[in-house]
């Protein structure tokens, strides 16, 4: 489980096709991360991966096909920009949300429009996915938590103030940039539970309940 809270930018130094997977293998020397060990889980842009090797100034995980397919890894090259992240402590403060490293899928940079400081990026996502996201609500791109500004059938908007910018790659975006999103989980468990059908009979959970302590209309 990770919070949001990217730690650093990281850069891939390359990437190994090895037969419809890759091994990539990002630079952490400057990224705080050199102290990464076997098997630890890193959120690259807010995908879950392990590593696998490591030296003194990089680290590699393997990326399946999967992966591949359903995010924007595989669209990325040597030299990359990926936002950083090991997963929480139990000791850590969830200064963000709580945050699976499992993407559910792909959405793009719409407009970039500055306000003050700050700056207003709307996003597109896929019809799939808009139910899942809340006016207020937490929603995870690239590996960052952020909170939504205003939400649409189409997509979302959200308010990035200037550390952000400098301390992700979201600084980086331009109208059309794809990026990885991740719903909150809640959302997912709760439309679990609503399907009616195959919801056991035993559970106390009803959408009546559910509607009486405000998490549906």
């Amino acid at each position: 489980m990770f919070t949001g809270l990217v730690e650093a930018v990281g850069k891939i130094a390359s990437i190994e096709s090895r037969g419809g997977e890759s091994r990539m293998r990002f630079a952490s020397a400057s990224s705080g991360l050199s102290d990464a060990q076997l098997g630890d889980s890193i959120a690259i842009n807010g995908v879950c991966l392990t590593v696998v090797s490591k030296s003194d100034e990089q680290f590699a995980a393997d990326v399946s096909a999967e992966t591949l397919s359903c995010t924007t890894l595989g669209a990325l090259k040597a030299g990359s920009h990926v936002n950083l992240e090991r997963a929480l402590l139990p000791t850590t403060r969830l200064g963000g949300h709580m945050v699976s490293g499992h993407v559910d899928g792909v959405a793009h940079v719409a407009s970039i429009k500055p306000q003050g400081e700050s700056i207003i990026i709307t996003f597109e996502v896929p019809s799939s996915l808009s139910k899942y996201i809340a006016s207020k609500g937490s929603i995870c791109v690239d590996g960052v938590s952020l909170t939504t500004n205003m939400v649409s059938d189409s997509g979302f908007e959200v308010n990035i103030i200037p550390h952000t910018q400098q301390q992700t790659i979201i600084g980086q975006y331009q109208q059309g940039t794809p990026v990885n999103i991740e719903v909150d989980v809640v959302a997912r468990y709760l439309e679990r539970l609503l399907q009616g059908g195959r919801v056991k009979p035993t559970s106390n959970i009803s959408r009546e309940l559910l509607a009486s302590q405000g998490f549906v209309d």
